[in-house]
């Protein structure tokens, strides 16, 4: 029958329901019809309510019991709420919306409620469900037998069942790997929290856990303030049984902070605390803590025999690790990292990462990026962590550092040129202080003929202005103690031939490539720095292996260059076949004149050099082996070798390596090599091998690796670890063994246990 439009539009707030009655004025009872929009009033002041929408099949008005009913695939949304039913009413005089028959309605978080009946008021911040199911994010379900809706925020839940693991598709009454069982449960969709009371925890269906009171996040929350799960160690060498408990803090949209505390039984209290901000420009983080440290370090006899007297580092101690990162322009950004601490020992005690490393380093920089070209400006500074062996007088302050590269495109002679610059100021309160300006230029031109031979035709020049003082100190020890200014500059001229021969084999099944190399550079004959006073600060390292055969120079830097007259030569071969490969290659240099400025056991300290060799076969897709090795071809010793495997077949992997050197060439620049021979340490060999092997099966994984020194006749490193997962769970076992000795004390075995809960949380105990 007809009715007043106007009067029956005057309904309670974000009533869902009411597109109806715009949509058939007068019309049948029982009609099939569009979805149609509707504003109506919220009841709020000063608010208006967003549109309603509704759709369903058939749909049927009361006007005397003031009851609109809407049946067949019946679904209405207001925003970002959507609900559907096979049936659903409206009491325009109580303003209660129920609806039946597989009920579901979507979140604005994301989730998803089941329920056979719902009985709520027109706003929908009001109302029960019964037999209520929710999928949630990351796959949570969370189920119970009732719900009551309050104000819209609270959701209070009757037998709750919360679970973050797949229910079984061919068993629905089997109970999941892991759930929460609780008396009653509230989910705070405000605070995006969910508590639960008089709960048990079950594993396959046993209770393992009775919990009185349980607080969680929800899923749906990206990021939420609250405490995070603490962490318990029974044993710990310098801290004895501690805890710590982290709170996690969201300042805003784009900033949060973690705030940590720890006490321990054997020394004091620590608070630390990890900030970040993610900028409009850039990113920030800044980590840091304080503690009262009551350990004392008694004194000991380090590696060379040198005794290291007690320290008195404890009390008040600290430290700060910050970093950031600002993109000022498209093409220039800026960024620093500080990592300041008041003590190695401090950061042993704590547990600080980083401890065990020589030095903590810090530099803030400026950096621009162009086609082709590269520039940045930066300052670094050092703190020696290795007591006993790196003093901070003997580090460098490096007060700027320039770099510059520029490539260019091709020119009109077919060769491209380089532009590189590297220039620095460096300060040591004890040890040389210097100052260097370089300028690099370098040209190549690659040609071919019509034997298929490939040339590369390369012109450079390194020009270096220094001035240094007391350069009779660390790192250079000379003999000369005052200021001196000194430069070099070394042109070079190299020609490199490379002449592949192929061969094919029929039907596509594999090639053969054998390829020699030759390579002619002539430069000034540099002789050794050490006589002409010029510092050295980048060229340290000398490393003559297959990877550096062919280079123009040698040495990490250019302090030092390659001079004189020499050649090289090389003979590469590869067979690739049916998914099989074996390559190979062996070189060696004839040089004019002979440089003793470099390393001992270099591979360059006659007139023809080294052997160098390297091999790399893969006879299937299973396993790869690559050996590399420097032989002396005078009287066949090894100078160098290394090797490495890998074996990898369904769950199922094993890897290795070995390395030897006649030395250990990490120490040679510790005391004043030129007065005396080097250190006893330098000359012990470096002889290790190490292995690791790892193997899955469905849920499992197992793994252990270890590391000898041979020549030492102990362990290294061993550790192994152990685990099961699956779509809701994980245990993990770790163990970790380090024997390297720090500030006098062996580092400490580690036992690390691990139960993951997704969507809970990790628990740990260590």
């Amino acid at each position: 029958m007809p009715f007043d439009l106007s009067r029956r539009l005057r309904l309670p707030a974000g009533v869902w329901a009411l597109g109806v009655l715009g949509a058939f004025a007068g019309s049948s009872a029982h009609a099939q019809f569009r979805a149609t929009p509707l504003h109506v009033n919220t009841g709020r002041t000063n608010n208006p309510g967003e549109p309603v929408t509704f759709q369903s099949d058939k749909v049927s008005y009361d006007d005397h019991a003031g009851v609109i009913t809407w049946t067949g695939n019946v679904q209405v949304w207001q925003g970002d709420r959507i609900m559907r039913a096979d049936k659903m009413t409206y009491d325009r005089n109580t303003g209660i919306i129920a609806a039946t028959g597989s009920v579901a309605s979507s979140q604005p978080d994301g989730s998803v409620l089941f329920s056979s009946y719902a009985e709520l008021t027109g706003d929908m911040h009001e109302g029960v469900m019964t037999h209520v199911n929710a999928i949630m994010q990351d796959n949570a379900k969370l189920a119970a037998n009732g719900m009551r809706r309050t104000s819209g925020k609270i959701n209070d839940l009757s037998r709750a069942v919360y679970t973050a693991c797949e229910i079984c598709a061919k068993d629905r009454t089997r109970p999941p790997f892991w759930q929460l069982r609780a008396y009653d449960a509230t989910q705070d969709l405000e605070h995006q929290q969910i508590n639960f009371r008089d709960a048990y925890m079950d594993i396959l269906g046993i209770p393992v856990l009775y919990l009185p009171f349980f607080s969680m996040t929800d899923p749906s929350a990206k990021r939420h303030s609250g405490f995070l799960t603490p962490g318990l160690t029974p044993h710990d060498r310098y801290l004895g049984t501690y805890l710590t408990v982290p709170y996690y803090w969201v300042i805003d949209d784009q900033s949060d902070a973690t705030i940590q505390g720890l006490v321990s039984t054997k020394t004091g209290p620590q608070i630390s605390a990890q900030y970040r901000n993610r900028l409009n420009f850039g990113t920030l983080t800044i980590l840091g803590g304080v503690a009262y440290d009551t350990h004392k370090q008694s004194g000991y006899v380090n590696t060379f025999g040198n005794s290291v007297g007690a320290t008195n580092d404890h009390g008040i101690q600290g430290y700060v690790f910050a970093r950031g990162l600002a993109n000022i322009t498209p093409t220039w950004r800026g960024g620093f990292n500080v990592n300041i601490a008041s003590s190695a020992n401090y950061m042993r005690d704590y547990r600080i990462q980083g401890y065990g490393a020589d030095t903590l380093n810090s530099n803030a920089y400026l950096e621009g990026f162009g086609t082709g070209a590269y520039s940045r400006l930066d300052t670094q500074f050092y703190q020696g962590l290795n007591q006993g062996v790196i003093s901070n007088s003997d580090l460098p302050f490096v007060l700027p550092s320039y770099e510059y590269s520029f490539l260019g495109q091709p020119d009109a002679l077919g060769g491209r040129l380089g532009v590189n610059t590297h220039d620095f100021n460096v300060y040591r309160s004890n040890g040389t202080s210097d100052q260097r300006g370089e300028l690099q230029l370098n040209w190549d031109r690659p040609f071919r003929n019509s034997w298929g031979q490939k040339y590369l035709l390369t012109l450079r020049l390194d020009s270096m202005l220094y001035h240094a003082r007391s350069v009779n100190e660390r790192p250079n020890f000379y003999t000369y103690s005052g200021s001196v200014t000194r430069a070099q500059v070394v042109p070079t001229v190299a020609l490199k031939m490379n002449w592949p021969f192929l061969r094919t084999f029929s039907k596509g099944r594999g090639t053969q490539i054998f390829e020699p190399i030759v390579q002619a550079i002539y430069a000034p004959n540099t002789g050794n720095g050490a006589s002409r006073l010029l510092p050295n600060e980048d060229s340290l390292n000398y490393e003559f292996t297959d990877s550096t055969l062919f280079e123009l120079n040698r040495y990490q830097g250019t302090d030092r260059i390659d001079g004189g007259a020499r050649a090289n030569i090389g003979l590469h071969g590869n067979w690739t076949w049916n998914g099989h490969q074996v390559d190979l290659l062996v070189g060696e240099s004839f040089q004019e004149h002979v440089e003793h400025d470099r390393l001992p056991y270099s591979g360059l300290n006659h007139h023809l050099s080294d052997v160098v060799a390297r091999a790399r076969v893969e006879p299937s897709q299973y396993f790869n082996f690559t050996a590399r090795a420097r032989v002396n071809p005078k009287n066949g010793d090894i100078d160098f070798g290394d090797a490495l495997f890998g074996l990898s077949i369904p769950h199922f992997q094993i890897n290795g390596g070995y390395v030897w050197e006649p030395v250990t060439p990490y120490y040679y620049y510790v005391n004043n090599f030129r007065n005396s021979t080097p250190t006893s340490v330098y000359f012990q060999r470096t002889n290790e091998l190490s292995g690791g092997v790892s193997t899955y099966w469905a849920n499992w994984h197992a793994s252990a690796f270890a590391r000898r020194a041979i020549s030492r006749k102990s362990f290294v490193s061993l550790g192994t670890s152990v685990g099961y997962q699956n779509d809701c769970f994980g245990l993990d076992f770790l163990y970790l063994k380090q024997y390297t000795t720090i500030g006098g004390q062996q580092r400490n075995s580690t036992y690390l246990f691990t139960l993951t809960l997704k969507t809970i949380g990790a628990f740990g105990l260590k």
